[in-house]
């Protein structure tokens, strides 16, 4: 089994909705970070090795063949080396509205993870990792994250050839999704979540 499909935006541009939508395709399971939160022990563990350099994208990824959102977003470099024909989907959005989104959601929770429940300590410090990594490291500002969402996208599209990449808002509905991964549009909505409240929901188990 093999990642067939990859996506390089970053967290609070419609990843969830993109995991869903991909699964509606019949390209998944896919993972995110929803997986790693249902399976701590194993996940933490891989996604701290590949942080330090050493990842092992079998074990990481065993039983999906597709991934959105972070970690997977840090890593499209290194994803492209590994898996050079899948196709990367990157999500995007408004800059502003980004970072007021992020900045409201994983960045608050980072910022506060001093705070968290002991059990989840180690995910959050992974995943504080992670971000930093991608270009988002303690501190920054509103202008600061603006800054770096927007080196971030540009970074995918420099890396990434330009007829495996989709540049992709999840307000455009199925059809651009359809059409660059050769699918059929359902006939169903375009999923729509993962609200502000409903991160919180997820972060705390309720969801």
């Amino acid at each position: 089994m093999t990642i067939s499909v990859i996506g390089s935006g970053v967290g609070r541009t419609g990843t969830y909705s993109l995991k869903l939508a991909i699964n509606q395709l019949g390209i998944g399971p896919c993972h995110h970070m929803e997986e790693v939160l249902h399976n701590l022990p194993v996940q933490v563990t891989l996604w701290s090795a590949a942080l330090g350099g050493r990842p092992d994208w079998q074990a990481i990824y065993g039983g999906y063949i597709s991934a959105v959102d972070w970690p997977t977003a840090c890593f499209f470099r290194e994803l492209l080396d590994a898996y050079p024909t899948a196709k990367f989907v990157l999500t995007h959005r408004n800059p502003e509205s980004w970072a007021d989104s992020f900045g409201g959601t994983i960045y608050k929770l980072i910022a506060d993870r001093d705070q968290a429940p002991p059990e989840m300590k180690e995910w959050i410090e992974m995943a504080a990792g992670v971000v930093a990594k991608t270009g988002f490291p303690d501190g920054l500002d509103r202008d600061g994250l603006i800054k770096a969402f927007t080196v971030h996208n540009e970074a995918v599209k420099a890396a990434i050839p330009a007829d495996q990449l989709l540049v992709y808002e999840v307000k455009d509905g199925w059809g651009p999704l359809c059409e660059f991964l050769g699918k059929p549009v359902p006939s169903t909505p375009f999923p729509c979540t993962n609200d502000r409240a409903e991160f919180w929901d997820r972060v705390a188990g309720k969801i």
